[in-house]
């Protein structure tokens, strides 16, 4: 397996501020993190990237794991000429952190997952859903997606940006889509928690059923520096059904990170 390509937009925030790389879900695009950059940009220098045949990536060609993501953000990092960063991401995009954690500890200082964990479903349905997706495309996924991704309410709360996240999820291409679902089956870091040492928050939605509470505190308790904490009233995709209260924990730790390596 070989890192794939992958698309990271240009940061923007203040001149010298952190620089904060967020990860998306599965089956979503950097529209994901649309609600929260602007609390975040004004503390950070926010970066985002999409996953392989998603939003602005290009399609995988080959397969690839959760750890070849980590490696091709990590190469994406780098290019900009960046030596420490910040770095949050949701479900996938969380695995992939906890990986770059894992596979590149000098580059990440501090790690958030949300709606994530050390290994995420079972690796027989990830299986299924790739050969459906092959079959079918991703529109099949739209329906039970819509109800995984968001708490009840939060369709009719938020149309236009859950319309245009189910949109990216239909627009995903099929086969990358697929590659994915394999990268989950793969994906378990349970026994190699403890070698992260950097500071980690494990996020988890009210509502989600797709990584429950009992996930986030299995990473929060697995790591040397780990706690976790709820998000009220949301599910799957945290960042987009509350992004004030996502924005705001993100903060909140990133900062308390920052003190103490301060004192």
């Amino acid at each position: 397996m070989t890192a794939p390509a992958l698309a990271l937009t240009p940061p923007l925030g203040p001149a010298g501020a952190p620089l904060l790389v967020l990860g998306p879900s599965l089956g979503t695009s950097t529209i994901l993190w649309e609600r929260t950059l602007p609390a975040l940009r004004s503390r950070f220098r926010v970066a985002a990237w999409d996953l392989p045949g998603h939003g602005a990536s290009p399609g995988a060609s080959a397969p690839f794991s959760a750890a070849d993501l980590a490696d091709a953000v990590a190469a994406s990092i780098r290019a900009l000429g960046e030596e420490r960063t910040l770095y949050a991401g949701v479900s996938l995009g969380g695995a992939t952190g906890l990986e770059l954690a894992l596979r590149h500890p000098d580059l990440v200082a501090a790690l958030v997952v949300l709606a994530s964990g050390a290994r995420i479903g079972e690796p027989s349905a990830w299986r299924e859903r790739a050969d459906l997706v092959r079959r079918q495309s991703t529109s099949v996924l739209v329906t039970p997606s819509a109800e995984r991704w968001f708490a009840p309410g939060s369709i009719a709360r938020l149309p236009d940006l859950s319309g245009r996240l189910l949109h990216a999820l239909r627009d995903a291409d099929a086969e990358s889509y697929a590659r994915c679902c394999e990268a989950l089956a793969a994906y378990d870091v349970r026994d190699r928690l403890g070698g992260i040492e950097i500071p980690v928050l494990a996020l988890w939605g009210e509502h989600d059923g797709v990584a429950p509470e009992p996930r986030a505190r299995e990473v929060a308790v697995g790591v040397r520096d780990g706690r976790a904490a709820m998000i009220a009233g949301v599910a799957h995709l945290p960042p987009a059904e509350d992004a004030p209260a996502t924005a705001a924990a993100l903060a909140g730790f990133f900062d308390t990170v920052s003190s103490r390596s301060a004192a």
